[in-house]
């Protein structure tokens, strides 16, 4: 799968698997140098380009981008971080290549004031092998790259970021465009480090797709291709009942619009019949709303537990404006006694901070927990300030459940270890509601028999993809609507969006 992601370890494993059939070092590093030479050529025009070099293979691929451009006719100016009589293997063959072709000596030097007169800077450095912290001169070198006005190409990932988790060692380049090979990293894909990276662009340097089999990574960029097989795409031959049942828990009177919301895009989301389970005092708020989806009322817990018991209703969202304490903690423990699919948000993830363990012993590998970072930390206090990814896959593993946790980088995690990392949300997302929308849609797509994991990463990838439609100023209520076009596009990928949206607006 092209939308596998490989830590740095896995990305140096698929390097030497190649080199073990045959491909020779320098001829990967050679196909990486030229593929980020052409991803510049193609992208800007600029003449005098400075090319900064570090010690080990990165800087080996600095230096054959800078024989690439001279060939192209472009000034350059390569700067090597260490003395050259320093480099090794495949960088030292990158070196010998650039100083028997070109007239330009590489400079020692390794300051700002390289970069004057510079129109583009290569920042090739480090990449993804730095192992520490940056010190000096490299920090005082970005501090001046990242000020300028200059465009900015890192090669791999911009030096100082982490390939791992997406952190900043100390200092980090600030790139325009991130030439990598073969796979992303983490690092491209969570934040701090991807919005360092710009737009990345990942080269085919000829590492063979197979050596994937030979990896099994765990990680996965969030993309149609990790799920569609499974989408549970309507059948002529069948009928609402056959689409399954979502039932949304509705908080009180003055706290109904989150239950509407998730209600709604479960609808959306193509499951056969929704249901609202109100609070007595709340069902003609909610029934004055409402129109395709049905409204149930209850009383006490045994009054509850009399709407949930049909068995007919397959999938459950509890939590959005229930309120925090006993009560939604006594609705919850029900449901998940149910062995069913639910999914849990907002206050069911926090009515249960002062003992999580009592929500740990009843979840099931049909719940999906949706917290975002402040409901992690009361549920996983213990995992603060460990890399959002791995944060979520322990979450996952201790749980038996799967874990979405939510953010611009949002993580869907698994029980087993294998994630997913989300990057198609934008930032108008950070709305009241949005998180709402997301868990209908996920029960949604769990009421019609979608497994939890891919019901969460499709509803973490649609819920994306209708907020980049709608553009700025969107607020939640208006995602429900756009789930038809994204799911139109989603059926036939060469419609156009816009073509899309007015068709189903």
């Amino acid at each position: 799968m092209k939308t596998r992601v490989l830590t740095v370890a896995e990305m140096v494993a698929a390097d030497r698997l190649t080199i073990d059939r045959g491909t020779p070092g320098i001829d990967l590093m050679r196909c990486a140098g030229r593929a980020c030479a052409h991803a510049i050529i193609r992208r800007f025009d600029r003449v005098n380009v400075l090319v900064l070099c570090g010690p080990g293979n990165n800087g080996g691929d600095g230096l054959v981008i800078a024989k690439a451009l001279e060939d192209e006719g472009r000034s350059v100016t390569v700067s090597l971080l260490v003395s050259p009589d320093k480099l090794s293997g495949d960088a030292r063959l990158a070196y010998e290549d650039w100083i028997q072709s070109s007239q330009t000596p590489v400079l020692a030097a390794f300051d700002s004031c390289l970069l004057e007169g510079a129109e583009l800077i290569v920042d090739a450095v480090f990449g993804s092998g730095l192992a520490r912290d940056v010190g000096s001169p490299v920090m005082e070198v970005i501090a001046a790259a990242n000020a300028s006005s200059v465009p900015i190409i890192s090669v791999d990932i911009p030096s100082g970021i982490d390939g791992d988790n997406g952190q900043i060692s100390g200092s980090a380049f600030e790139a325009n465009l991130t030439v990598t090979f073969f796979r992303k990293k983490p690092g491209h894909l969570l934040f701090p480090g991807r919005g360092r990276c710009g737009e990345v662009e990942v080269a085919d340097i000829g590492i063979p797709d197979d050596v994937i089999e030979d990896l099994s990574p765990q990680a996965g960029e969030n993309d149609p291709e990790a799920w569609i097989e499974n989408f549970p795409w309507p059948r002529l031959e069948a009928h609402k009942y056959a689409r399954g049942h979502t039932v949304v828990v509705s908080g009180g009177v003055s706290a109904t619009g989150a239950a509407r919301l998730a209600a709604l895009s479960a609808l959306r989301a193509g499951s056969g019949l929704v249901t609202v389970a109100s609070p007595a005092s709340a069902v003609i708020v909610n029934a004055s709303q409402l129109t395709s989806v049905m409204v149930r009322g209850f009383g006490d817990l045994d009054g509850f537990m009399d709407v949930a018991g049909d068995a007919r209703l397959n999938s459950f969202v509890i939590g959005p404006g229930n309120g925090v304490g006993e009560a939604t903690r006594a609705r919850v423990l029900h449901l998940l006694s149910l062995k069913r699919s639910i999914v849990l948000d907002a206050d069911a993830l926090t009515s249960f901070a002062e003992d999580p363990n009592e929500l740990f012993d009843a979840l099931h590998e049909k719940a999906v927990l949706t917290p975002h970072a402040g409901e992690f930390d009361r549920l996983f206090p213990d995992l603060k300030g460990v890399a959002k990814h791995e944060a979520a896959r322990q979450a996952a593993k201790r749980t038996g459940a799967v874990v979405v946790l939510k953010g611009a980088d949002t993580v869907i995690a698994r029980p087993d270890g294998q994630i997913l990392i989300n990057a198609n949300a934008p930032a108008t997302l950070a709305t009241a509601g949005s998180g709402d929308v997301l868990a209908g849609l996920i029960a949604g797509l769990m009421a019609q028999g979608m497994n939890g994991f891919d019901a969460a990463s499709a509803g973490v990838w649609i819920h994306g993809e209708a907020a980049s439609l709608f553009g700025a100023g969107l607020i939640s209520e208006d995602l429900p609507d756009l789930v038809p076009v994204v799911l139109d596009l989603l059926s036939d990928p060469g419609q156009d969006a816009a073509a899309g949206w007015g068709a189903n607006t």
